[in-house]
C-alpha cells in the first residue's frame, strides 16, 4: 500500500467501525490526468449511497482538518460499493469468496483457455481450484494464484 492509501485506511477505519460498516479495499491512482482517492466500503447487509455520504462526508472532513496535508495533489474523493461483481484483489478477498462463483482471467492459457468461470471450491498459499462447467461436465481445475491476472466475483446466469 502507498503512504497515501496507508494514511487514508488509519483515519477511515475508525469512522466505519462507528457505523457498523468495513473497509473492503482502497486505491488512489492516477488517470487522465486527474488523481482519484477510491475507498471501498461495505456492510453485512449491503452498503446503501447514504452509507456511502456518510463516510464520504466524515472523511473528507478528517483530510481536510490535517495539516500538513496527507495528499498534496488535487483528487477526487469516492467513497462506494465494491459492487455486485467486486474484484479479488487480496488474500483475505478470496477466503471470503469460497464457495462462491468467480470469474478469472489468467495472463496465459490453462488448459488451452485464459478465461475461467465457476465456483471456487478451494485456495491454499499457491493455488485456488474452481468447480467449473466445461460443455456440460463438472470438472474441478487447479489454478496457480501466480497465473492469476485478474479475478473477480461474478454473477451467474
Amino acid at each position: 500500500m502507498s503512504e497515501v492509501t496507508e494514511t487514508v485506511k488509519k483515519l477511515v477505519t475508525p469512522i466505519l467501525d462507528n457505523h457498523g460498516f468495513y473497509l473492503y479495499d482502497i486505491e488512489f491512482v492516477n488517470e487522465n490526468k486527474n488523481w482519484y482517492l477510491r475507498v471501498y466500503v461495505d456492510k453485512d447487509n449491503g452498503i446503501t449511497i447514504e452509507d456511502c455520504a456518510l463516510v464520504s462526508d466524515e472523511l473528507s472532513e478528517k483530510l481536510d482538518s490535517m495539516d500538513p496535508d496527507p495528499i498534496p495533489q488535487a483528487y477526487f474523493l469516492e467513497v462506494s460499493s465494491p459492487g455486485a461483481e467486486r474484484p479479488l484483489n487480496k488474500p483475505e478477498h478470496f477466503k471470503e469468496a469460497v464457495g462462491k462463483y468467480i470469474h478469472v482471467s489468467l495472463y496465459a492459457p490453462i488448459e488451452k483457455q485464459k478465461v475461467y468461470e465457476g465456483t471456487l471450491k478451494e485456495l491454499n498459499d499457491d493455488d485456488i481450484v474452481l468447480t467449473i462447467n466445461l460443455k456440460g461436465r463438472i470438472k474441478d481445475i487447479k489454478i496457480p494464484k501466480k497465473s492469476i491476472a485478474k479475478a473477480r466475483l461474478a454473477i451467474k446466469f
